[in-house]
């Protein structure tokens, strides 16, 4: 997407608290109808870009434009936007019809009108029967439901999103990341949405922005982010990574050789990195990428020798922890959790093979920050 072409277009845009710089000078562009998500930890900016795209901070320098107007001018609550926030927000001494129809009052709409408004909300969000109910009848994820109505009840172009599955526990967490996917590709509007959940973020995102320090380190979809990170801060942050120092030792037939920390000399197709010969350099593998096996493979992988210090079973999946022979570095290896795919032999303190294919091989430049 180019500069300029995005339903929000967010442009140089910068913000200042005296001498600390919260924002340093982004630009992005998102789409009508993406669900796009600001990732990233607590303090690295991602709620302050969501308070400027709802004018409840100024802009310090820079440009949003939102549906082709400029919003430095335009007051919170003439954006087309609305927000959601951590703590629902929902009004105590109301019913669940009156939380989601309060921002109607002021439209001066027949009260046929506005009843058929929050029952036609309330059956999106699927709370319909619930309209009596007082908020503290209702479960965490019955409310953020109310707050989400409430908030698409005045059809904004753009929701923005406040960490707001951040309190609820883990599996109802999961219930409404399916429940808010299925409600933004019903209503088909913008969702800008924050969090520091990782794994959230990859479920629910057409793209996502990754930021660190004020900055954006890397916009993509969860695909491009999880398999071809641009440097070791976003390989770090999205997923588990293990990263080995390397250097590039030649560039030679179409191919990048590199000299890897307790690994040996690797070969990678010279497009995987634009690093030159003598450069430093990191390698990263996923610890699904790696195997084991109580045999060097036939196949002509690459292979080293380990013995096997952790397992941790994990349902579905088992983790392991191999240290390398003759090094202190360690490997965690990620395997479906099934008889068929385990080394027969394979125990704690006994010789193994870590196996691996080129193609789980991401070569990063070292980060200059």
């Amino acid at each position: 997407m180019t500069p300029g072409d995005g339903f929000i277009s967010i442009r140089n845009v910068a913000k200042s608290y005296g001498a600390f710089r919260a924002i340093e000078s982004i630009s992005m562009e998102i789409g009508k109808g993406e669900f796009f998500s600001l990732l990233g930890a607590s303090g690295c900016g991602k709620t302050t870009l969501l308070r400027m795209l709802a004018g409840f901070e100024d802009v310090s320098g820079g440009e949003i434009w939102i549906d082709g107007q400029e919003m430095s001018a335009v007051p919170p609550f003439r954006r087309p936007v609305n927000m959601v926030f951590q703590n629902y927000a929902i009004f105590p001494h109301m019913n669940v019809a009156e939380n989601v129809g309060y921002g109607l009052r002021k439209l001066n709409l027949p009260k046929t009108q506005r009843r058929e408004m929050v029952e036609e909300m309330l059956d999106l969000v699927r709370l319909a029967g619930y309209g009596g109910r007082k908020a503290n009848e209702l479960s965490g994820g019955q409310r953020q439901r109310v707050a989400l109505a409430r908030a698409l009840i005045l059809k904004p172009k753009v929701l923005l999103l406040d960490e707001p599955l951040g309190a609820l526990d883990r599996q109802l967490r999961e219930q409404m990341q399916v429940e808010l996917r299925r409600l933004q590709r019903s209503i088909g509007i913008t969702f800008v949405f924050v969090t520091h959940d990782q794994e959230e973020a990859l479920t629910l995102s057409d793209r996502i922005a990754v930021m660190d320090g004020g900055a954006v380190l890397q916009v993509g979809s969860p695909a491009d982010l999880y398999e071809r990170p641009a440097s070791r801060k976003v390989a770090g942050f999205i997923g588990t990574m293990n990263f080995l120092r390397a250097r590039v030792a030649e560039r030679a037939n179409g191919r990048a050789h590199l000299d890897v920390e307790a690994l040996g000399r690797l070969a990678v197709p010279a497009e995987a990195t634009t690093l030159a010969a003598g450069s430093p350099a990191w390698i990263a593998i996923r610890p699904e990428r790696f195997a084991l096996s109580d045999a060097p493979p036939a196949d002509g992988s690459y292979a080293v020798e380990a013995s096997l210090e952790l397992t941790t079973y994990l349902g579905e999946r088992c983790r392991h922890v191999v240290r390398l022979a003759g090094h202190e570095t360690r490997i965690a290896v990620s395997a479906p959790n099934a008889r068929r795919h385990q080394p027969a032999s394979l125990d704690l303190e006994k010789p193994v093979w870590l196996t691996w294919s080129e193609d789980a091989v991401i070569v990063l430049e070292e980060d200059r920050t």
